[in-house]
């Protein structure tokens, strides 16, 4: 009865993690979610206040599918002094989350026959959207520390490669793509003729160094990529749902396009939120990564403590991507076994490294108290 494409299709592991932990909570158990990739913090006051007025104001019909001009015009100020690279508003579309702008690129990019390279470990929803495409996923599979090089990808390119699917800081590792290693993908795409999806949702969360878009490189690299950016983790709004995408023109009137005929705009009142974020203060920013990287740094020296734990110490994001290969056995073969006993046993929800393509590992979100991760971990350590 379905269609082949849907059952084929499989859900996000982290959202059914997360409604699993919903269940549990309600029925008494006591769990420590460490599953989603969501802030803990209340979206700034000044973003809520912005969306208030314009509900008051009765800023709440329809706007123009690609997002209101004040907002597209904001964004491409940001692109230009944070990231270096120019675009008009033309250039940029305003989307219900990144995640739909994702899908898009994909859409219009991909077609069957095509191939798309990813960097595994990998967040699980690029593959399924490029499935969606009709494309197929080429894993690249990276080893610890995780951080990607061009000579990854060369093993992977093909006569029928379309784009690489970039994403620095990455879900789940934490890694950032050194500026030289951009650089020399760069290179390799313009050389192969590829495109570049560049999803760079987590750079406002980076401990060390700059955050480098690659369609900074140059005017051939710009015109091959798409870079895909929202305000979820950086502005704590993950359910105002605003995402934007910028390219050249032609991509996006296609991306725009395709939005017209499945959701049209985004919420009217969460782009005047999202207005509010890019233009206003950026303080919250900056004590939520200070306290980001507070809770990094206590829960990687308690998790080395660990005897059968490999870990590597992000650089960006808020995640830790955990080896426990050394702990599985015959009655724990599997690291999605392993995680589902220590939430049986144990009240703490992980994520196995299996949503993420790379067994043997599992993802700790540390957007949370430091006195709930502090006793995750007791409850981990004791499990072991």
């Amino acid at each position: 009865m379905l269609a082949q494409r849907i059952k084929n299709l499989k859900s996000s592991a982290t959202l059914e993690l997360a409604a699993k932990v919903r269940e549990l909570e309600k029925a008494g158990v006591s769990v420590i979610d460490l599953t989603l990739g969501e802030p803990d913090f209340c979206t700034p006051g000044n973003i809520r206040k912005a969306a208030i007025r314009s509900i008051k104001d009765g800023f709440t019909h329809y706007t123009l599918v690609a997002g209101i001009s004040e907002l597209r015009e904001a964004i491409a100020k940001k692109l230009l002094i944070e990231n270096k690279v120019s675009f008009t508003p033309q250039e940029i579309v305003v989307g219900v989350g990144s995640k739909q702008l994702l899908y898009h690129a994909f859409q219009v990019l991909c077609a069957p026959g095509d191939e798309v390279l990813i960097p595994i470990p990998t967040w699980s929803t690029y593959l399924e959207q490029i499935k969606l495409s009709g494309a197929t996923s080429v894993l690249v599979r990276l080893k610890p520390p995780f951080k990607l090089k061009a000579s990854d990808l060369l093993k992977g390119i093909s006569s029928k490669t379309k784009a690489i699917l970039l994403n620095s800081p990455s879900n789940p590792t934490g890694a950032v793509i050194e500026k030289e290693e951009l650089e020399k993908i760069a290179d390799l795409a313009i050389k192969k003729d590829i495109f570049v999806i560049s999803d760079e949702i987590y750079e406002k969360i980076l401990y060390t160094g700059k955050h480098y878009s690659i369609a900074s490189f140059g005017h051939d690299i710009k015109q091959r990529t798409i870079t895909i950016n929202g305000l979820s983790k950086a502005y704590a709004m993950t359910g105002w749902r605003v995402g934007y995408a910028a390219g050249q023109e032609e991509i996006i009137e296609s991306m725009v396009a395709l939005q017209s005929q499945t959701t049209s705009n985004t919420s009217s009142v969460s782009q005047m939120a999202a207005l509010a974020a890019i233009k206003g203060s950026q303080r919250p920013v900056l004590l939520m990564l200070k306290e980001f990287r507070k809770r990094r740094d206590f829960i990687f020296k308690i998790l080395s403590e660990i005897n059968g734990l490999s870990i590597s110490l992000p650089e960006g994001a808020f995640y830790l991507f955990v080896g426990i290969e050394k702990l599985l056995n015959k009655k724990y073969p599997t690291s999605a076994i392993w995680c589902t006993q220590l939430l049986k046993e144990k009240g703490v929800a992980l994520v196995p490294g299996e949503a993420f393509l790379y067994p043997g590992y599992f993802r700790l979100s540390f957007t949370n108290s430091i006195a709930n991760i502090s006793e995750a971990v007791n409850r981990i350590k004791s499990f072991v």
